[in-house]
C-alpha cells in the first residue's frame, strides 16, 4: 500500500477526573504545569494543559460525567502506568514532586531506557516520571 508522505503528531490525550477546578489546582498550581485552555462550552469545559516548557503533547482534563466515566478515573489504563512525564533532570523533579508531596510507588530504578519512577496523581492515574538514556 503507497500511502502519501505525511507529518503527524499527538496532539493531547484525555485523562479523565473527577472535578477539572481540582485537577488544575494539582496539575497546574502544585505542580506547575502551564494552563494552555479553558473553554467553558455550557455542558463542559474544554480544559487543556501542558507540562513546564512542554509546547506540544497536552493533557485535556476531562471531567467524569455519569457512572462509567466516573468508576474508569483513575483506572483509564486498567491498572498499568499510562502516562509518561519525561524530564531532562530526573534527580532535580523527583525531589521536587516528593517536595510537593506527590506520592511515588518506588524508588528510582535505572532501566537500559532511562531512568524512571512511578507515582500516582491524586486521582490514582500512574505515571512514570522519566528521564531518558541518551541515544
Amino acid at each position: 500500500m503507497n500511502t502519501p508522505s505525511t507529518e503527524q503528531a499527538l496532539h493531547a490525550v484525555a485523562l479523565l477526573v473527577p472535578d477539572y477546578d481540582e485537577a488544575i489546582a494539582f496539575y497546574c498550581d502544585l505542580l506547575g504545569w502551564q494552563l494552555a485552555e479553558d473553554i467553558d462550552q455550557g455542558h463542559k469545559r474544554w480544559v487543556r494543559i501542558l507540562p513546564p516548557g512542554a509546547q506540544q503533547g497536552s493533557l485535556i482534563l476531562a471531567q467524569a460525567s455519569g457512572a462509567t466515566q466516573t468508576t474508569a478515573i483513575g483506572n483509564q489504563f486498567g491498572g498499568r502506568v499510562g502516562l509518561f512525564l519525561t524530564t531532562d533532570n530526573f534527580a532535580r523533579d523527583h525531589a521536587r514532586m516528593l517536595g510537593l508531596g506527590v506520592t511515588f510507588e518506588e524508588l528510582p530504578r535505572y532501566e537500559p531506557y532511562g531512568t524512571v519512577a512511578v507515582w500516582q496523581d491524586p486521582f490514582g492515574n500512574r505515571w512514570d516520571l522519566l528521564e531518558l538514556t541518551a541515544s
